[in-house]
């Protein structure tokens, strides 16, 4: 577990400017230990899901495991989604890290990106 934790911050100071969110890069599987703070969510996106019937059409990328027991969730808001590039539904099966605030959803952990600059790609050893 260290030595991942490592990786993840090594990659975290490449990819990321500000340094508060570098010392702070999580794996997705530990992102519910971190709710309330800001920091780096790291892991390979296993499934995005645009849930076009639902309030504001948000978009959700599936980390830390397999939909419906993943462990951590990045929500992209509706009227975000032409923003980016790569489009969300690129990123699934791609290693990326998400910036920004955990939030507890039911069981799990999810940070709601309010821009591309959010999400970064990662190469996660």
């Amino acid at each position: 577990m260290k030595r991942f934790t490592k990786t993840i911050h090594l990659i975290a100071v490449l990819l990321v400017a500000p340094a508060a969110y570098a010392q702070d890069a999580v794996p997705a599987e530990h992102a519910l230990r971190f709710v309330g703070k800001d920091v780096m969510v790291c892991g390979k996106v296993e499934k995005t899901r645009w849930a076009q019937n639902t309030e504001g059409e948000p978009t959700f990328l599936y980390m830390g495991g397999t939909f419906p027991r993943h462990t951590f969730s990045a929500r992209i808001p509706g009227d975000q989604r032409g923003k980016f590039k790569p489009t969300p539904e690129e990123l699934e099966g791609r290693d990326v890290c998400v910036v920004g605030t955990v939030q507890r959803d039911a069981s799990r952990a999810e940070i709601a990106v309010t821009s591309p600059s959010n999400i970064k790609l990662a190469t996660l050893k």
